[in-house]
C-alpha cells in the first residue's frame, strides 16, 4: 500500500489526532468518505460518458457506410 507499513500510518494517526483532537476525527472522516465516494462515482461516470461517446461515432460511422 504505496510502502506505507503500520508503523507509519500509526505515527501518521497520532499526528493527526494531535492536529486535530478526537472531537473533529469523525467529522474528518466523514469527510474523506464522502470525497472518496464522488470521486469513485465522478470516474464511473466518466466511463459511461467515454462509452456513450463511442457508441455515437459508431452509430455515425456504418451510417455514413450505409449511405455510401
Amino acid at each position: 500500500m504505496f510502502g506505507i507499513g503500520i508503523p507509519e500510518l500509526v505515527i501518521i494517526l497520532v499526528i493527526i489526532l494531535i492536529i486535530f483532537g478526537a472531537g473533529k476525527l469523525p467529522e474528518i472522516g466523514a469527510g474523506l468518505g464522502k470525497g472518496i465516494k464522488n470521486f469513485k462515482k465522478a470516474t464511473i461516470e466518466e466511463d459511461s460518458e467515454a462509452e456513450k461517446q463511442e457508441k455515437i461515432e459508431n452509430r455515425e460511422t456504418k451510417k455514413d457506410e450505409k449511405d455510401d
